[in-house]
């Protein structure tokens, strides 16, 4: 894998421009001039920082927040005082620091196939001993990546890493001597070297067969898709999303996920580990992350889906989405007036109108979510199932169903308002709890299988990753509610690149960097610039935000009490 070597072509930020991908699978990685151009930060009076002075072979963010700090502090040598400046300058110039020690963090993490940029590494901590997977492009992780590239006018390596990824997906996959569903996306790649001497270069794509828990992603194909949609509505160009590899691929993924069986449920069914949360953490069935994406995929899909596609395929979907819907919120939806009708469930209900229709025992509602549950504010609860519904708070799931429009108006709002209502649960010290609450003692032992790396209130079970800050702020701009963002965005900026952009924080109020997390996690980084660049600017939320047009909404008709009930 090349990952900033002496010496590659560097993606110019911004307004570089980077030759084409070309199709020639053993052509010679072009010559392309080297320019390395300092990013300069405005200072009131003579002091000025600028990125240019820090060596690139050596990038450390923190030698310039250093500088920041020393030319703040009344006694650090500086030739400005604190008087010559106002707390919102100093404010200013601090967010600036940050911004483009991000960007150059960014850039550094670029990976290159045969010479031209097609994702960025997972991370660049190399104080870690194993690399493990951390040296590879992940379909998720490249999404708050992409989303950064496209708004700063980097249009390339995004189309090169959708179009490559779409020709891993046509390749055999087999697991153990299994052959996968045509139609699954690989978790990650990386760049082979076939021939070092003649600079051949290969893709190699993890299915699963090499993962952690060997576990296929579910969620891969459905974030190809959305990060399709955010291309061709970012750049106008509806080219690539209408070339048959392309059609090929939307139509590969969601025949897969479309396909019918003996599941009653219109949800997802996944496995344990399929997704963002992908270790064992209790999400068998149908988590809200994967069935939020899928939502959020079809309606995508049909947007690009050409006219003269299978009319029946278009219709497939179509209803497909008008039956998650209303089996999302059916299910799913949760506040107080909702969770009172739970605690005096009725159960074994027979019949069309039974209201207990998976047969939840009330005893099964943990003690915890009455506490939790404020009077105004609701979500959608993680997972429902026979005689199960998982009522932890899963924030991508909750988010990205704002962004989707799968959540209505008002439910999107009490979202965010329960959001507010326990922020210092939910947000804390640094933002933004995955789930919530954590598992301890023998639930932590039964259902993560013992797992070291989620222990309490650390990585998956309840961690604090800065990555979510994104999403906090692209659902805040949508609802007009910035003053959420802005907030969250002061305690990320305290302590982000002070900490080396870490890929998560343990605690209860995430007040400790990850005792394993890697520093310099790439979508720690993109994650917060995506965020900035939101806030500056909210016209940016139409890559990412979907309107709702009201079609896809299904209403059922009104049932009473089921007979069997008193």
């Amino acid at each position: 894998m090349v990952l900033c070597p002496e010496p590659p072509p560097k993606l110019k930020i911004p307004g570089s421009k980077i030759t084409e991908l070309t199709d020639d699978a053993n052509h010679d990685s072009p010559k392309i001039e080297r320019r390395t151009r300092g990013h300069h930060i405005e200072r009131h009076k003579s002091c000025v920082v600028t990125l240019s002075d820090m060596e690139l072979n050596d990038f450390q963010p923190r030698r310039l927040l250093q500088t920041l700090e020393t030319s703040k502090s009344p006694g650090g040598g500086s030739q400005c005082s604190l008087h010559e400046e106002t707390p919102t300058d100093t404010n200013a110039l601090h967010r600036h620091a940050i911004a483009d020690a991000a960007w150059e963090a960014l850039k550094r993490s670029i990976v290159y196939f045969r010479g031209q940029p097609i994702g960025t590494v997972a991370a660049l901590d190399k104080s870690q001993g194993a690399a493990l997977n951390y040296d590879q492009v992940f379909m998720r992780d490249f999404i708050p990546s992409a989303l950064a590239f496209l708004m700063k006018g980097e249009h390339l390596i995004v189309k090169n890493f959708l179009v490559e990824t779409a020709r891993l997906q046509s390749r055999e996959k087999m697991v153990d001597l299994f052959k996968l569903g045509q139609g699954v996306m690989p978790a990650s790649f990386k760049v082979h070297h076939r021939n070092p001497t003649q600079k051949t270069e290969s893709l190699l794509a993890d299915f699963g067969e090499t993962a952690i828990g060997r576990v296929a992603p579910v969620d891969s194909g459905l974030w190809w898709i959305i990060l399709l949609r955010a291309y061709t509505k970012w750049t106008g160009d509806n080219s690539l999303a209408e070339s048959p590899n392309c059609q090929r691929a939307m139509h590969l993924i969601l025949r897969l996920c479309l396909s019918e069986g003996c599941d009653t449920s219109p949800a997802l069914l996944c496995a344990d580990g399929c997704s963002m949360i992908d270790r064992r953490m209790g999400i068998y069935g149908y988590p809200i992350e994967i069935q939020a994406l899928f939502f959020m995929a079809m309606r995508c899909a049909l947007s690009m889906l050409k006219q003269d596609s299978d009319a029946g395929f278009v219709n497939h979907i179509t209803k497909r989405i008008q039956a998650l819907s209303y089996h999302l919120h059916s299910y799913y939806w949760l506040d107080f007036q909702r969770l009172n009708d739970i605690y005096r469930y009725k159960t074994e209900e027979y019949s069309q109108t039974a209201l207990n229709k998976f047969n939840v025992i009330p005893e099964s509602i943990p003690d915890w979510i009455f506490d939790f549950m404020p009077s105004r504010g609701g979500y959608f609860i993680g997972n429902v199932s026979p005689a199960r519904m998982d009522f932890r708070w899963f924030c991508l799931g909750n988010f990205i169903a704002i962004l989707s429009s799968l959540a209505t108006g008002e439910q999107a709002q009490a979202i965010l308002d329960l959001v507010e209502e326990r922020w210092e649960e939910l947000v804390g010290e640094m933002p933004l709890k995955i789930c919530y609450p954590a598992m301890e003692n023998q639930e932590w032992q039964i259902v993560t299988g013992c797992d070291p790396k989620n222990t309490r209130w650390s990585y998956h079970n309840g961690g604090s990753w800065p990555v979510l800050l994104w999403l906090l702020v692209a659902v805040s701009v949508k609802l007009g509610r910035p003053h959420l963002a802005r907030r969250a965005m002061e305690l990320m900026e305290r302590r982000l690149a002070k900490d080396d952009f870490p890929e998560y924080y343990d605690g209860k109020a995430g007040r400790y960097v990850g005792k394993q997390a890697r520093k310099y996690q790439t979508w720690s980084v993109a994650g917060y610039l995506v965020a900035k660049m939101l806030l500056d600017d909210p016209s940016h939320l139409r890559i990412i935000a979907l309107e709702d047009d009201g079609h896809y909404r299904s209403r059922a008709p009104c049932l009473k009490r089921s007979n069997s009930c008193p």
